[in-house]
């Protein structure tokens, strides 16, 4: 496999690349993050080796991301090349409920904002960045269909919903005749692995792609984090203790992990960060792994990780080193109970 060796997306025609240019670093606006010249050393980069898939978002870097990201495209005249992806729902305005969450009127606001900062007329994928707990999902999926009829949009997923939020979504458009969701984005990676529940199923079933995100856990399972010291050495020490749940990742739980990966990493003679990306982008249901940089050493590295294979025993290792408790209901679905269901005989499910 390598960058451009391209995927459809979900149950839609848009091709991809298996790993998805993330830009959140695209802008120095949040404390940390790569100036103009260093986003586009990274995005030339990437697109040079063959991606074609760009993800950015209206909140990233307070909108800096998407102005870069669209420049850096018409200054190549790569439009009708690259997928661009954006994202809707945080808010843009304290004090007006109206100015974020995923109802219309902030849906209609938010991709207007995006489309004058990346400089297109239409972006080939909308993400509902995440659930807001309040719209009426009908209301969602009818603002999205809209969207793709009026051709702002060519094609709409979501990013962090529960899996019966995004099941009721994709059986209300098939039912009404409405555009296909085509795409999850979710976090995904050796040290987060509660989708493998119920959205890698969810998904299979019904037509999304996944795209991870964090698939590095924000940069611990690059190795370069020390229980010892975890001071100085990236944004996770920056960001660890601030309130915000995505960046707590140093507990015991997850350094026993970074032990068993970098064991795998030495016996393969790769890094960390190559053997943590490679697991991910093949597991079972994903489609395009969403990576970041700050440096092209960096992205070189993530972009090795296509070239790379791992045995089964150390891939064994890896999973039982990060494997989901087996909790209700889950237990049902194994054995024994297994067994009892099926009348002692082994019973898989067709997939055509």
């Amino acid at each position: 496999m390598n960058l451009n060796t391209y995927l459809t997306l979900g149950r839609s025609g848009l091709k991809i690349s298996p790993l998805c240019l993330g830009t959140m670093t695209f802008g120095t606006e949040w404390g940390w993050g790569n100036d103009e010249a260093d986003s586009k050393a990274i995005f030339d980069h990437y697109v040079d080796a063959g991606g074609n898939f760009i993800d950015t978002a209206d909140g990233y870097t307070n909108g800096k991301s998407e102005e870069l990201v669209g420049k850096f495209i018409r200054e190549r005249n790569l439009r009708h090349k690259i997928a661009l992806a954006t994202k809707f729902t945080f808010g843009s305005e304290q004090g007006n409920p109206n100015a974020g969450g995923n109802g219309r009127k902030n849906i209609y606001r938010a991709l207007e904002a995006s489309l004058k900062r990346l400089g297109t007329d239409f972006v080939d994928l909308y993400w509902l960045h995440c659930w807001d707990q309040v719209t009426p999902v009908e209301e969602v999926v009818g603002t999205l269909d809209d969207l793709v009829r009026e051709g702002k949009i060519r094609y709409a997923g979501f990013s962090d919903v529960p899996a019966w939020y995004a099941a009721r979504a994709q059986t209300l458009v098939e039912k009404e005749g409405k555009h296909r969701l085509v795409a999850l984005q979710l976090e995904y990676s050796l040290v987060e692995r509660n989708i493998e529940r119920e959205h890698v199923p969810l998904a299979q079933e019904l037509g999304y792609g996944i795209c991870p995100w964090s698939p590095l856990a924000m940069g611990i399972l690059t190795g370069k984090y020390r229980r010892e010291d975890v001071s100085n050495t990236g944004r996770l020490s920056k960001t660890t203790g601030n309130g915000n749940p995505v960046f707590e990742r140093f507990n015991d739980r997850n350094w026993k992990i970074v032990d068993t990966l970098v064991e795998v990493a030495k016996e393969l003679g790769r890094s960390p960060a190559e053997v943590a990306l490679h697991w991910a982008v093949t597991q079972p249901g994903i489609t395009s792994v969403i990576i970041g940089a700050t440096k092209i050493e960096q992205l070189k590295s993530n972009l090795a990780s296509l070239d790379l294979f791992i045995p089964g025993e150390l891939r064994k290792k890896l999973d039982d080193a990060t494997a989901l408790d087996i909790i209700h209901p889950y237990m049902f679905f194994r054995q024994p109970f297994e067994g009892r269901i099926n009348g002692g005989v082994e019973v898989r499910k067709w997939r055509g």
